[in-house]
């Protein structure tokens, strides 16, 4: 059963489906026409427009001024992808797009478009007030009581931006290559978690050098019993040693700190990237104390993009990916996906005392299938999974971006980021950017996940910040 949520997200479809301009309107009345005697040619014919007939039953969609988001529920029995369009936070002229993949249920990725969000505008809202010299509203009680009675603050010695490690920062190139992340996967994974528990119950089987390991078959068993619930027959057996040999509350940790606004504001810059960081780690933190009472494992993947002036600042945890297309038509990666084989990923997780296996795809313990992710809160106990965001930090002028691709890894399934810019390249013209168009065509390609596409459009290489009358 959908959400409230979501059925919110239908009413706002339908009622912008009504403001699309009559010729669109006409022609897609007409091509249903043509199809239903057909008259259509190209892809859309035939058996392919039956599956985006399909597809469009359940979808959520949003258009601003330069920008839109198509999403499809797809083949999967529910939706867990979210996303956030602010092309002008409380008139800052700060822009934040957002994506969140959720898996295991919704739970994490509604608590991110809420909560984490929610800080995220409050912050950049009072840093962008105190670089240009105005003054900072005083939070409400219900705003102060949620979000800043955490928060440090700092003197001209402690800025928090001296406490950036040198493994965030993580600088662009346009020559940056990642051959892994334009070569289409060999098979479409139909979960990050809930699927691969059912095969692992059953001893499924795979390429996995951990299988010889009691250890890591211990641990792997411990975790399962974990997502199973107490209704799991392994958790009977592994009842006494949960992770690290108790059923007892495990040592509380410490929640990370966020600081006061004017901490991250030093001669008049702010620094977007120690914001996000910081408020995704926060939000994380709260997010499992609160999953750990309601016992839910739902997780999500992050991928934030912020613009203000000239800077285009981008954080991901997990992978959904961001892609940018610049003035010459390349492709740039905005981001790059956390797959628990990757070198840096293998030895975090092995270094936290756990491990990887092949099931289908590469998985975190035999379980996830992203090394990065807010919520999983088994996973988060001994660090085997976190939610540490990578930090990409572009400037617009050199690139003179043509448009930005922010999408979840249902997209990215069946298409590589060369073939995602070519393709929204050719669709600009079209109501949505070519968000909707991609995000059916991805279906139609066999993506068996959730997808959602946001395309943010730029002209002459500049992002025009949204007025006011919201065209």
């Amino acid at each position: 059963m959908m959400c409230q949520h979501h059925h919110m997200l239908a009413l706002q479809s339908v009622h912008q489906k009504s403001d699309i301009p009559s010729e669109v309107w006409s022609r897609g009345f007409i091509g249903k026409i043509s199809n239903s005697f057909g008259f259509t040619k190209g892809p859309r014919s035939g058996k392919l427009a039956l599956l985006a007939s399909a597809a469009e039953k359940h979808s959520w969609e949003d258009k601003r001024g330069h920008s839109a988001v198509y999403a499809v529920q797809g083949r999967r029995p529910r939706m867990e992808d979210r996303f956030v369009i602010d092309e002008n936070i409380n008139d800052t002229g700060i822009a934040m797009f957002a994506i969140f993949d959720g898996h295991g249920g919704e739970y994490a990725a509604d608590f991110a478009k809420t909560v984490l969000v929610r800080n995220l505008n409050l912050k950049l809202t009072q840093s962008s007030h105190i670089a240009s010299g105005k003054p900072v509203e005083p939070l409400s009680a219900v705003a102060a009581a949620d979000t800043g009675k955490d928060a440090k603050d700092c003197d001209k010695d402690d800025q928090p931006e001296d406490e950036i490690n040198e493994r965030h920062k993580l600088h662009s190139s346009p020559t940056t290559g990642s051959s892994s992340l334009t070569q289409r996967r060999q098979s479409f994974r139909k979960s990050k978690t809930e699927d691969i528990v059912d095969k692992s119950s059953g001893g499924g089987n795979g390429n996995n050098n951990g299988n010889s390991n009691n250890a890591n078959q211990q641990l792997e068993t411990d975790l399962l019993s974990k997502y199973m619930g107490n209704h799991s027959p392994m958790r009977q057996v592994t009842k006494e040693n949960l992770l690290n040999g108790t059923t007892g509350q495990q040592q509380a940790k410490p929640k990370p700190t966020t600081y006061e606004a004017k901490c991250y504001v030093s001669n008049g810059s702010i620094n977007f990237g120690k914001i996000i960081t910081d408020e995704v780690l926060a939000a994380d933190y709260d997010l499992v104390e609160m999953a750990k009472k309601v016992s839910n494992f739902a997780g999500t993947t992050a991928l934030i993009a912020v613009m203000h002036h000239t800077k285009l600042i981008v954080a991901n945890v997990g992978d959904s990916r961001g892609v940018m297309c610049d003035h010459k038509g390349n492709a740039i990666p905005l981001s790059f996906d956390h797959k628990p084989q990757q070198v840096r990923e293998q030895k975090r997780i092995a270094d936290a005392g756990g491990f990887i296996s092949f099931k289908g795809v590469w998985r975190v313990a035999g379980i996830l299938a992203t090394s990065r992710a807010m919520g999983d809160y088994p996973l988060k106990e001994k660090n085997l999974v976190i939610a540490e965001p990578d930090i990409l930090s572009f400037d617009l002028v050199d690139h003179r971006p043509m448009f930005l691709i922010l999408a979840t890894d249902g997209l990215w399934d069946t298409f590589t980021n060369e073939e995602a810019v070519a393709y929204i390249r050719e669709r600009l013209d079209e109501p949505h950017f070519g968000a909707k168009s991609i995000t059916l065509q991805s279906y139609n390609r066999g993506s068996v996940d959730n997808i959602t596409v946001l395309v943010i459009v730029f002209k002459n290489g500049r992002y025009q910040i949204g007025s006011s009358n919201g065209n």
